[in-house]
């Protein structure tokens, strides 16, 4: 089985974690932690950076890494490293994903998340 090597950012500001919805793709609409594909020759945290950038049009700064998810879907297995994450500069704009919200530890269940990201919220949870 092919595996895809991922990074996602658990951005975090007064309390609350920044989640987006998916608006593409065969999991669009599912709730996740922003981030995407780790480039050969790239590290976690350089794509990480990279990455919202292109997909959010922010500058972060990359913290701890939280949790490395090890996840089969049926066609491959997603391997995702976690990293807490804060903002520098930038306004997060949605540019590829349909919606966002802001969640605090109370709310983290009530959007309808990815298989993968399920055992990143309990991570989360336990460190908030």
């Amino acid at each position: 089985m092919k595996t895809v090597k991922v990074v996602a950012a658990i951005i975090h500001n007064d309390n609350k974690i920044f989640a987006t919805q998916r608006g593409y793709g065969e999991f669009k609409d599912g709730w996740e932690f922003p981030g995407g594909k780790v480039e050969p020759g790239e590290t976690p945290k350089r794509a990480l950076i990279r990455e919202i950038q292109e997909e959010l049009d922010t500058t972060i700064s990359v913290g701890e890494k939280l949790h490395c998810v090890e996840y089969d879907y049926p066609t491959f297995h997603l391997s995702m490293e976690c990293f807490w994450a804060e903002i520098i500069s930038g306004d997060l704009v949605l540019k590829e994903h349909e919606d966002a919200k802001w969640l605090s530890k109370e709310e983290l269940d009530s959007v309808d998340w990815l298989p993968a990201d399920l055992e990143l919220v309990e991570k989360i949870k336990e460190n908030m």
